[in-house]
């Protein structure tokens, strides 16, 4: 079994972190919630949902990196904003045989992650379809678990990519491998930017996105403005038609709210500007028009500068 060390811990990374401890790797967690960090080590964690009803005791559970030690595998599971201070924090968790998998929504993560631990360690990860949460401190509930894609950032071995994923093969998750790191990121990505921000200001799950006109129309349209700098830019996906794609991933997991919805409802900072914004930087790059998602982006900034100290819209 492999030591293992989540760093980031919050919805998505407790779900990780429960289901690899419950496989029985040595698991550590780390996140900046003292209330969830203080009720993991209380009561242990429980994550249910799409993977049934468990509580586990993790190896640790901190706010810190410290004293963990060098890791098998380090997944940085933080949000895109806090990634360079996470990786940063993982430096005493890196050896020379440490697999670093960089596992955040939108764009550019990956290239932060390998300014500070370098890139040839690294495996850029793709997860969507869990519907995440933390209902309560040291509770994690999850609405499904269906996409877990990883591929090398530069220069990680085949062999030492495919160990990484067997942690979590071994721990119930469906992996697939990929070469083409670009298509993988944007067959997810693009499903981002269709439901984060219509559900972010609509306030609606993704099911009710799904079967509302008006609020599907806005998640169409960002999507095809996403397949739209995506063409600019030469990235080729392989899913069919993408928006039919769109739909049956979200029907998967209609009642889900995404994290930049759950963010706005906690008054904490999403990831507007690793999501839907990057495609109104990406478009003006290309030379893509991108009215609809600028908007959308505009519209949660607004929200957002209510609520957050120095924020502007």
């Amino acid at each position: 079994m492999s030591k293992v060390a989540i760093v980031g811990c919050g919805a998505m990374g407790s779900v990780y972190a429960g289901l690899m401890q419950r496989a029985g790797h040595e698991v550590h967690g780390v996140c900046l919630w003292p209330d969830h960090v203080e009720a993991v080590n209380a009561r242990g964690l429980r994550v249910h949902g799409a993977s049934g009803d468990q509580t586990v005791r993790l190896a640790s559970m901190s706010t810190t990196t410290e004293g963990i030690g060098v890791c098998d595998l380090v997944v940085i599971a933080t949000k895109a904003f806090d990634v360079a201070a996470a990786a940063e924090s993982a430096r005493p968790l890196v050896g020379p045989a440490t697999v670093v998998q960089s596992i955040q929504n939108g764009l550019g993560s990956p290239e932060r992650v390998a300014a500070v631990l370098g890139g040839e360690r690294l495996a850029i990860g793709v997860v969507g379809g869990f519907g995440a949460s933390v209902p309560a401190p040291g509770v994690a509930h999850h609405n499904g678990m269906e996409m877990i894609r990883f591929g090398a950032f530069a220069g990680l071995p085949r062999d030492a990519l495919e160990a990484s994923a067997q942690v979590w093969t071994s721990s119930g998750f469906a992996v697939q491998l990929f070469e083409d790191t670009d298509r993988m990121v944007w067959e997810k990505f693009v499903m981002n930017v269709a439901f984060s921000g219509t559900t972010c200001v609509t306030g609606l799950t993704i099911g009710q996105v799904l079967a509302d006109p008006s609020a599907w129309a806005v998640a169409e349209a960002c999507a095809r403005e996403a397949l739209a700098v995506a063409d600019a830019a030469g990235i080729a996906l392989d899913v069919g038609d993408p928006i039919a794609h769109v739909r049956a991933l979200g029907g998967k997991i209609p009642d889900a709210r995404p994290s930049m919805l759950l963010d706005f409802l906690l008054r904490r900072r999403g990831e507007v500007d690793a999501i839907v914004g990057q495609v109104t930087v990406l478009g003006e790059r290309y030379g893509v028009a991108t009215p609809v998602t600028r908007t959308v982006a505009d519209l949660i900034r607004a929200r957002e500068s209510g609520y957050l100290p120095g924020a502007e819209a």
